[in-house]
């Protein structure tokens, strides 16, 4: 059987790490099977989704690297919502019912008082034709509830084993709302049959869920795809994210100078036996996924891993991929440049103020002028590494300092900053006569 799953975000708001780590282990899996993954996207609240959102969605996946096989929406399908709505309607699985919400919220609170469950006591199954009639003429709308056979659900879960729900606790699920909109659970059946999706991969929250969608798959006459309920993100503090945050939405993340590699290799690795490192590539990721290598345990995201993964891909990343940003940022000063300062950045960005200690003009700090009188002195007539050996080591013999004490005060009048890369290799970079400028204590 080959593997197909889907990622079916709404277009209501941006996409965020949460979301995107679901679509990452959805993408993983399936890539990592010789599978398919399919967008699909659930724009059935026609009221909240817009074509901004969708088109975002599209441009985040994309931008990670997690290009989908199919695409759908679900607002194109609604004649086939109808459809299966009418057959479960036919066989009495979907059934009317006229409470309103407040009614529904005082029934809830008796059973609570009464030490009972808060669930549906299907009173609409009792109505008759003349009080459903009578409901219709004050004006209200049925809502249509699936009628749960109250039975013990079982799957072997991929990611938690062995897995089950007695439908018996739970509430018949509302499926159509008073308005006649579908709600997401009938239509994501009925689009997981006609798609053949195999493997349905979310959150450890829908676990509930599944057992009432087992049993609609069955009731469609379906057969039922096997299932992946993940454990969930929360802070480095052990405290639930929040998808409304927009620092962790991918775009502002983009935004942010973060790269995709390091966030797809952050999202897809934290909370498995993996090691924390960046992978070669999004598809390196998928090949190397296995449910089994997931724990259990709540996966903790913090922004510390994540800042050292994106500069660790930063450090191994070569010349031809990064020159046409280079180019972009008027920091292409050739590839000996990228190899020496590549090392020191942590966002990509940072390259704009490497290049400016080569091309300038960088306002040199002067500590001591006497030691720096002296270092001007014995500045060789070629500069290369060879000549920066030489040169420290003469400076050295003649003042005495060493260490941070011999170097430190040359790096500050060369580049104005108490760090950066290796200026050995650097001092080639910006040239005698500019050495010899900022020596002077001229901005070069």
């Amino acid at each position: 059987m080959s593997v197909k799953v889907r990622f079916a975000p709404s277009p209501t708001g941006k996409l965020h790490v949460g979301n995107v780590r679901t679509a990452l282990v959805n993408w993983m899996f399936a890539k990592g099977q010789g599978g398919s993954f399919v967008l699909r996207i659930d724009d059935t609240d026609l009221a909240r989704s817009t074509p901004e959102f969708e088109q975002g969605i599209e441009d985040d996946l994309t931008w990670l690297g997690m290009l989908w096989d199919e695409r759908y929406n679900q607002s194109k399908r609604f004649d086939r919502y109808e459809e299966a709505a009418a057959k479960l309607k036919a066989s009495g699985r979907l059934y009317p019912a006229y409470e309103t919400a407040d009614e529904l919220d005082r029934r809830r609170k008796v059973q609570l008082s009464r030490g009972l469950p808060p669930i549906y006591d299907r009173a609409a199954l009792e109505l008759t034709e003349d009080q459903k009639a009578a409901y219709e003429a004050e004006g209200r709308r049925p809502h249509w509830r699936f009628k749960l056979e109250g039975k013990r659900v079982a799957w072997e879960d991929l990611a938690r084993g062995h897995a089950e729900v007695d439908t018996a606790s739970m509430s018949d699920p509302v499926l159509i709302r008073e308005d006649g909109l579908f709600l997401y659970t009938l239509p994501s059946v009925v689009d997981d049959i006609d798609m053949a999706i195999t493997h349905i991969i979310r959150g450890e929250d829908h676990v509930t869920n599944t057992g009432a969608q087992i049993e609609i798959f069955e009731a469609l006459g379906a057969s039922v795809p096997g299932f992946a309920h993940m454990p969930l993100l929360v802070g480095a503090d052990g405290a639930a994210l929040s998808k409304r945050l927009g620092s962790l939405s991918i775009s502002d993340m983009r935004d942010q100078g973060y790269e995709p590699i390091a966030i797809t290799s952050h999202l897809g690795r934290i909370g498995t036996s993996d090691p924390l490192e960046v992978g070669a590539s999004v598809e390196a990721l998928g090949q190397s996924f296995d449910f089994s290598k997931m724990g259990r345990s709540p996966a903790r995201y913090d922004t510390t891993d994540l800042d050292r993964l994106n500069a660790q891909a930063l450090h191994v990343m070569d010349y031809a991929t990064a020159q046409p940003r280079l180019q972009a940022l008027g920091a292409d000063l050739g590839e000996t440049f990228w190899s020496v300062v590549r090392g020191n950045l942590t966002k990509f960005a940072d390259v704009a103020e490497m290049a400016k200690i080569v091309q300038g003009p960088v306002q040199p700090v002067i500590e001591d002028a006497a030691f720096i009188e002296t270092a001007l002195r014995l500045l060789p007539d070629v500069i290369d590494e060879n000549a920066w050996s030489a040169w420290t080591s003469a400076v050295k013999a003649e003042t005495g300092a060493k260490g941070k004490a011999l170097f430190m005060p040359l790096r500050l009048a060369l580049t104005g900053q108490p760090h950066g890369p290796d200026m050995a290799a650097m001092a080639p970079l910006i040239g005698r006569e500019t050495i010899q400028r900022r020596l002077r204590g001229e901005a070069a």
